[in-house]
């Protein structure tokens, strides 16, 4: 059991995607995608230049299972995630975007398509480097209520390991520290969609009811 750390830069519910009781992460992030394993704990923390939020958590997910994106798309389960640009903000996000048609990457009119529905390339080679979609049933996403990050995950153990990236990328934590993090959200007992992504406060396109 390990962390895959990382600052969440933009959040807008679409990577993760925290939506109809699984968290998804299956956009960006290629590296972390192709690299966790069921049992790991990928966790978000709070930018500070675009929210003013470092040392907070965003989100903190337990991999339950991995799939490649044309498996994603078909599974029964996920079919709600594909986006819906003229429904609710969390249909909008979703993130259940690619599959393949005759060994062609098809990308879904979504977040990371162009602004006139065609696919970006750069995002379908970014996203697409990595076939594979991380899933957690177990997970505590906060977004725009992200607790701050107690000091004991912070300053770790003799090398004082931060649960906190201090640049773009990722770190990787060792199992001690994942027991930690999982014994600190235990604790509080909040798991699932606690609070609305970040990005949703400027929008006035809120059916609150559906969140």
């Amino acid at each position: 059991m390990r962390i895959f750390s990382y600052i969440v830069a933009r959040d807008y519910g679409f990577a993760p995607n925290p939506f109809y009781g699984y968290c998804t992460l299956a956009t960006c992030k290629p590296r972390i995608r192709s690299a966790a394993a069921a049992g790991d704990w990928v966790v978000g923390t709070g930018a500070k230049t675009r929210y003013d939020l470092a040392g907070r958590l965003i989100y903190a997910m337990q991999v339950s299972e991995h799939m490649d994106f044309d498996t994603y798309w078909a599974d029964s389960r996920f079919v709600a995630k594909r986006p819906f640009l003229g429904g609710s903000l969390k249909q909008a996000y979703g993130d259940n975007i690619y599959h393949r048609e005759h060994g062609i990457w098809i990308q879904a009119d979504s977040h990371h398509s162009l602004h006139d529905g065609s696919p970006n390339p750069a995002n379908v080679a970014r996203d697409t480097s990595s076939n594979r979609v991380l899933i957690g049933c177990r997970f505590s996403y906060f977004g725009s209520a992200a607790p701050r990050i107690p000091m004991r995950l912070r300053r770790f153990g003799l090398r004082e390991r931060d649960l906190c990236c201090r640049s773009q990328g990722h770190q990787i934590l060792a199992e001690d520290f994942a027991k930690v993090l999982e014994e600190w959200l235990a604790a509080r007992g909040t798991w699932g969609l606690v609070g609305l992504p970040l990005e949703f406060r400027s929008h006035s396109r809120i059916d609150r009811a559906e969140l």
